[in-house]
């Protein structure tokens, strides 16, 4: 088991070190880079996008996503984690649904049932995987979603503060210094956190007005002034029905630096650092996109020095660019966005623009990661219908990847980004880096401590589903070390697990091919057996990040929620049978064991009254003895032709047992077959020798009698996948049937992918639903260029 980790760990370090950074620099900034590479070397970042199906349900349906898995620097599928966690949470951060879901090849997918327990309102789809755990969960994965449930009455809207926005003020580099000029950016949201117009001014504690100005887009701004030190500053925020926020600015620093980012020109970016100190030192700049350092320079300062940067040496996506003093201690930051120039080109086209009921539509899709190059990409298709009781949208991988996923906080209209470039474009995009300044790491912790390999309380799903727990003394709570640990699915095939717990009392269990849910049974050997077990929560306790407005619906929305509740109860009366089909994986069915040296299938024999008779008669590898009154069973060492002198592991469907006279007693007309190993057998840090396997007909132990001290507990393994059903209509008596076909969603596919000219063609059937419908394309290639597209097209009832 810790073999096992240890080479996970240096698979990821592996995989880092070839991440190699190219930028050059004097050897006065050597110290910054070397610390700074040493932490992205040990850091694997980890990027997961989740396209949903449509972001409004109803319940009833089911919420049908794809995974896309990467690696945070070059966006590239990933194999690292196994496993995705995903989870439905409420307005109250409480987690309704959850699925595990196996990653593989970059990816995965998965879907939610969406019970009539669940009440309306607006959710948040959120993915992760266990490695991910260990930073903040800005990384996690969230979608906003609108459930509505028809037959629950909706919860009284929250009364609304007046006023009811909030706003926010960011000094560009961080700071503001006496003296010394500076940029003010600042952003305005209502309670939902979109953006709204507003104007404002800045007041000194006199009163007086030093500046006045508005939103520019998306309820954000800036504004610059030079602050004195014997002013405070506030600002006065006005929106467009006259109500007033006042809010203070940050306090400036007696003696510090500032710094500015401007264009140059249109290939090099110029940024200016400015100090009050009156002696002359140095200042360093590193620029990285991504972790992967692109710039580092050193120059002297005397009140002020510029930094002339190459845009063509900034990766695509987000850069920072942080100064530090003569002391390397970081005292300025700020972000800095490039476009992606090439990002995958989707292009899709139907054989029509309208169509009519029960009506093949046919798709296709060109994608091209250049003007002249066709690429193969792992595609994920939805096709569903337009609903104006939708409150967000869904997201894109272009937009999610390469911006949203590196900035903290929820960003508006993120597509916007992405489009036409011109001057507006640019400022709206400043302005955006200049309020959600953030990074994915502590630069005290990575300069103070770059020779120290970070810790991580969670390891990734290297090898399948890992569960884990503790293990504690239960009169002190200290951790119990040492102690081997099972863990049984009792089931067919037989499976066990073991782990032997660290010095902190954790273990670990490697549930490879573990799916659906289960009862696992845990438990130590009987002279451990007064130790505490504790199994962890896998998903994630800590809030979402996301903030949800409440769901409101006017009566303009009834009939389309009478309607869409209709046609939701149509498709589970009528199609209920289709849609709970599942793919079962291929795994492994011979027991953990393997083939065991004797095997016994007791229909094959005489069937005995008791156990005892049937060991005596025909199993040759196992003697019974009585002791004291007390039933021992021995297993030959057969290379030795001699007895163990131990005592052999004996299992029940996989389950330990200890308690000899508990089998003797047990009724042979229970177990449909026995396997003996007459070797040694090692199954991690664990020892058996021999080994004793009872099964019964089930797999379900037939109400065996368990240990009161084994820990019993209901566990989801992995997600079966759920296949995606929808009619086609390919002869008259179909398109003629009287079944009706309510079908808002027409069609799901997680996995198309393209061949090596780009292309593919799908086809699917229109229902008997009227209305205008989206197709939504979200692709990557193996290169990690992303890419997506939307489409529209209509569907009539047939006059």
């Amino acid at each position: 088991m810790y073999l096992t980790h240890k080479r996970e760990l240096l698979f990821i370090l592996l995989f880092l070190s070839g991440l190699r950074a190219t930028a050059q620099a004097p050897a006065s900034i050597s110290p910054i880079m070397q610390s700074f590479d040493a932490y992205r070397r040990q850091t694997l970042q980890e990027k997961l996008f989740l396209h949903v199906d449509q972001p409004m349900h109803f319940t009833g349906e089911t919420v049908w996503f794809k995974l896309f898995y990467v690696d945070g620097s070059f966006h590239r599928p990933l194999t690292i984690s196994k496993v995705a966690y995903v989870e439905l949470l409420d307005k109250d951060q409480k987690s309704v649904l959850q699925a595990k879901i196996t990653l593989s090849a970059g990816g995965g997918n998965g879907s939610l049932f969406l019970p009539a327990s669940v009440s309306s309102g607006n959710y948040v789809l959120r993915a992760y995987t266990s490695w991910m755990r260990n930073f903040s969960t800005t990384y996690f994965f969230e979608q906003p979603l609108t459930i509505i449930n028809p037959f629950k009455p909706l919860e009284p809207p929250v009364a609304k503060e007046t006023p009811n926005y909030s706003v926010q003020l960011f000094p560009e580099g961080g700071n503001l210094v006496q003296g010394l000029r500076g940029k003010v950016a600042f952003s305005v949201t209502d309670a939902a956190g979109h953006g709204i117009s507003a104007k404002g001014f800045l007041l000194t504690a006199q009163n007086d007005t030093i500046s006045r100005f508005s939103t520019f887009k998306f309820g954000i701004g800036s504004f610059s002034f030079t602050p004195s030190g014997a002013n405070s500053y506030r600002v006065v925020i006005s929106d467009e029905k006259g109500r007033t926020v006042t809010q203070t600015l940050p306090a400036s620093y007696e003696h510090g630096y500032t710094m500015h980012l401007d264009e140059a020109d249109n290939d090099q970016l110029k940024l200016t650092v400015t100090t009050n100190a009156t002696t002359a030192s140095a200042v360093y700049l590193l620029a990285h996109t991504r972790q992967l350092i692109k710039a580092a320079e050193m120059k002297p300062i005397q009140r002020e020095a510029t930094f002339l940067l190459d845009k063509k040496a900034l990766g695509e996506g987000i850069s920072h660019l942080t100064i530090f003093d003569a002391d390397r201690k970081p005292v300025c930051e700020r972000l800095y966005f490039k476009r992606p120039i090439h990002p995958l080109a989707i292009t899709l086209k139907t054989d029509q623009n309208r169509y009519a009921y029960r009506t093949k539509v046919t798709l296709d899709a060109t994608v091209q990661a250049s003007a002249t190059n066709a690429a193969q990409a792992d595609l994920s298709v939805a096709v569903y219908r337009v609903d104006s009781l939708a409150s967000f949208k869904s997201k894109d991988i272009l937009s999610y990847l390469w911006l949203s996923s590196d900035l903290a906080g929820a960003i508006e209209s993120p597509e916007y980004y992405f489009q036409s470039e011109n001057a507006d474009s640019r400022q709206a995009t400043d302005n955006l880096m200049l309020t959600h300044g953030w990074r994915r790491f502590k630069w005290e912790s990575i300069l103070t401590n770059s020779n120290q390999q970070p810790g991580f309380q969670f390891i990734p799903d290297y090898n399948g589903l890992l569960v884990q727990g503790r293990i504690t003394d239960p009169s002190s709570n200290a951790p119990a070390p040492k102690i081997l640990t099972y863990l049984s699915a009792p089931g067919k095939p037989v499976r066990l697990f073991v782990s032997r717990s660290d010095s902190a009392g954790r273990i670990r269990f490697e549930m490879q091919d573990f799916y659906g849910p289960r009862q696992v049974l845990v438990q130590t050997t009987p002279k451990d057996s007064l130790y505490k077990l504790i199994i962890d929560n896998p998903f994630s306790e800590q809030p979402s990040t996301t903030r949800l407005p409440a769901l409101e619906i006017n009566e303009q929305n009834t009939e389309a929620i009478q309607n869409r509740s209709v046609a939701m109860q149509v498709q589970n009366t009528f199609w209920a049978d289709q849609s709970l089909r599942y793919q079962y994986p291929t795994v492994d069915s011979t027991a953990f064991y393997g083939i065991a040296e004797e095997s016994y299938l007791l229909d094959a024999y005489t069937r005995f009254p008791t156990m005892e008779d049937i060991l005596r008669e025909y199993v040759l590898g196992v003697l019974p003895r009585k002791r004291q009154g007390h039933f021992r069973l021995m297993v030959p060492n057969a290379p030795y032709r001699e007895f163990f002198d131990e005592e052999p592991m004996v299992l029940v469907d996989g389950v330990p047992v200890y308690d000899m006279d508990k089998v003797m007693a047990f009724s042979p007309l229970k177990i449909q077959k026995l396997d003996v190993i007459t070797n040694r057998y090692f199954m991690g840090t664990a020892l058996f020798n021999g080994l004793i396997s009872f099964m019964t007909y089930k797999g379900d132990l037939a109400g065996f009698p368990l240990d009161t001290r084994v820990l019993k507990l209901d566990y989801d393994g992995l997600q079966l996948q759920r296949e995606f059903y929808a009619p086609r209509y390919t002869n008259a008596n179909q398109q003629e049937s009287r079944l009706p076909d309510a079908r808002t969603l027409l069609y799901w596919n997680p996995s198309v992918r393209t061949n090596e000219q780009g292309k593919t063609q799908l086809d699917f059937y229109t229902s008997d639903m009227a209305g205008i419908y989206l197709i939504d394309v979200n692709g990557l290639s193996k290169d990690g260029n992303a890419g997506f597209q939307r489409i529209l097209f209509d569907v009539r009832k047939p006059e």
